[in-house]
Order: structure tokens, then sequence, then C-alpha cells
């Protein structure tokens, strides 16, 4: 039974079109009338308490194992990792790999990084900063993002152009573009993976104390991660790590163009740089929704959810829901409750602690060190709804 007779009342939003965007008037007015729409993709979750309830609600898993199937590709490299991947693995198994993958991810080690993660931003912004104009994403965002990655896996810098080319590429699966990409995805991904293999035969004589060193020697209670299972974490890495933090700091920098009183407001008060990261994901998240997949037939809102279903969750119109939110603007100085921009329950993402200070030292070192930017209109973006973001960003500015 289709979607469209199962809930033939609900708003019809065509997110599958590249064109639509999941901050459009279409959005706003089903969330308005619904806390639930039709996709082409099954149920899209519009609501900030209903987002809440269904990223733990029991009946549900992961559901981004779907995601390449719904794009017609089931075969391949990129789709058998991800299908045997962290973020889509369950139950006992799900709750192993995260014990095992913890303790990089501490907030001691986080800490250690954050006066190279200033470093890496001051030396980008000496490249610019007396010109006045930069693209914010070829030379800030995109080098940034791939040298963080680099210093987290303790390779190279010289690597980091390799790193942002390949896992960019990849990114592209999470669009709705992805089924017309599948060769190139694919190719980028036999080619990081073959690199990340390399590095782990090394890192297994030789481990430092990176990221990808502890991996190496992750204990828990006897058990170790598998070389599959490290493998596949190890590309997780350099993949997400790369791709979802040039585009967050891309749409963040955009987001402070159109509200300049804000980047002054943290120029004066650099405290409010973690502020600043968390207000940018509330409404303006490169990854847009969050999925979900019923295990068995459920009832929820007044509806009842059939076992297959997709939900996807999406986080900024939960981020904006004016039941929660009120009328509530771009405000970095401002008490919010809970954006859903990492996800939330068993699956809540990994590197969220890595993410949320490497973009909050990014917004502090540069409002620092100019004055808000202005868009040029020459900029070019990534559809608005998967995983989005500029492709290129212009800008102008003055120096400090």
């Amino acid at each position: 039974m289709s979607l469209e007779t199962q809930f033939p009342d609900a708003p019809f939003l065509d997110v599958a079109n590249p064109a639509f965007s999941l901050r459009s008037e279409p959005v706003r007015a089903a969330r308005g009338k619904s806390w639930y729409a039709r996709t082409p993709y099954g149920l899209a979750v519009l609501r900030h308490k209903e987002m809440g309830q269904l990223l733990t609600h029991k009946s549900l898993i992961q559901g981004s194992h779907a995601w390449p199937a719904l794009n017609g590709v089931t075969t391949g490299v990129f789709a058998d990792w991800w299908n045997k991947s962290i973020l889509v693995t369950e139950g006992d198994d799900h709750w192993r790999l995260r014990k095992l993958v913890n303790p990089a991810f501490s907030p001691g080690t986080v800490k250690a990084l954050m006066p190279h993660f200033e470093r890496i931003a001051n030396d980008l912004a000496d490249g610019f900063i007396d010109r006045g104009c930069c693209d914010f994403m070829a030379e800030f965002a995109d080098p940034y993002a791939a040298r963080v990655l680099c210093l987290l896996l303790g390779l190279p810098e010289k690597e980091a152009p390799f790193i942002l080319r390949t896992s960019a590429t990849m990114g592209l699966a999470l669009g709705v573009n992805f089924p017309d990409l599948v060769d190139t995805i694919e190719a980028a991904t036999v080619e990081l993976g073959d690199y990340i293999s390399d590095v782990l035969k090394a890192r297994e004589t030789a481990p430092g104390d990176d990221i990808l060193s502890v991996l190496v020697q992750a204990r828990e209670d006897g058990d170790r991660l598998s070389q599959e299972e490290l493998w596949n974490v190890a590309l997780m890495l350099a993949f997400a790590g790369v791709d979802t933090t040039r585009n967050q700091l891309g749409l963040g920098m955009s987001m402070f163009a159109a509200h300049p009183d804000q980047w002054e407001a943290l120029a004066a008060d650099p405290s409010l740089d973690m502020a600043a990261a968390t207000e940018v994901m509330r409404m303006r998240p490169t990854i847009t929704w969050v999925s979900r997949e019923a295990i068995e037939d459920f009832e929820y809102g007044g509806i009842t959810i059939p076992k297959g279903t997709v939900l996807h969750l999406y986080s900024e119109s939960a981020g904006t829901d004016p039941e929660v939110m009120a009328d509530a603007p771009f405000d970095i100085t401002a008490r919010r409750a809970r954006n859903f921009g990492f996800g939330g329950g068993v699956h809540h993402c990994l590197g969220n602690l890595v993410a949320r200070n490497d973009m909050a030292v990014a917004y502090r070192v540069l409002s620092a060190r100019m004055s808000a930017p202005v868009v040029d209109a020459r900029a070019t973006w990534l559809a608005d709804s998967g995983n989005t973001g500029p492709i290129a960003l212009p800008i102008t500015f003055s120096a400090r």
C-alpha cells in the first residue's frame, strides 16, 4: 500500500527534486498543518517534539541503511561499506562498536587538539585576510576541514587535498543527485578505502597518539575491533570528518553574512564560539534530515506507522519549529531548546565533540580577524536537501 493511500490527508513534499528546498514555504506550510508529510523517500517528520521522541522510539532503528537502495544502488564498494558501517549497525553490535570507539573521542583528546585547530585556522586566514576577499570554501572551509582531519588521524597535512577530494566526492552520495553520480562516488570510495587500508597497516606496526592508533589498539574486556570493523570505522571518520565539517562551516558563514550583528557579537565576546556553532546547526544544518525505519507496526501521533516505513526527521524544520522556538531568529546569545543537528539516541554522532569544537574555533578566530562577511552573488550551492552546503562561497570583508 502506498503512502498516498495510507496517509491521504498528509501534505506532500517533493524533496527528490534537486530544486526543492527544505527551508521553503511548502515545508513551513506542511509543518503548520501536520507533524508529518509524505515524500518520495517515506514520511517526513517536521516538528521539534516529534523529532525528539522519534529519535529514540523503541519501534524505530537507524534508517540510513536504506538510502543507497532508495536510490537504486544495491551493489558496489560504497553500498557494501555503508551497510556495514557503525552508522547503521544496531543492537549489541552497535553498542560494542561505540564502546570500543568512544575513547578516541574523549574530552581530553579534543582539548589537546584545540591549539592545533587555532593554528590551522590562523594559517589559512593569513593567506587571504589582507586581500579582503576569498572563496571561503576553497580557501578556508575545505582545507581547514581536511587539515583538521589529517591531524585527528595522524596523517601528514600534505595529504589534505587528497582526503578532501575523495571524501567530498563520496559525500555526493548523501544528496538527491546520488543516482546520477554512482560511478564517480564508487571510484572515490575505492581510492580513499585503499589509502585507509595502507595507513592502518602502518599504525599496526608503529602506532602513534592519533585516533587511528587508538582504534587499532582499542579493547574492551578482551574484545577488539576486527580488521573489517576497523577499516569501516576509519573510512567513516575520513569521509564524514571532512565533508560535514566543511559544509557546516560554509553554511555558518552564510548565516553570519545574513546576520552581521551576530558576527560582531562573537567578535566582542569570543566565549560565544560554542554557542555560535550550535546556533548555526539549529538554523542551517548540513545534514538536513536524520533517518529511522519502523521495525514493526506502531501507533504514534494519531496514525499507524507500518513496519518498513522510512521516516526522515527534518533537523532544520524541527530547529525552527515555532511551537518550541517561538519566532526565534538567528541569535548566538539566546538560550534554546536542544537542536538535533547531530541526531540523537543510540546513533548520536560519535564525533560531535570534535565537530563542535573545530567549528567553534574557526568562527572565533575568523571573527577576531575580519569584519562580517558579505556573500557575492556568484556563490553556488548543493541542493538544499540531503546533505547540503556551498560549492563556492565568494565573500568580501575588512581585515580588523
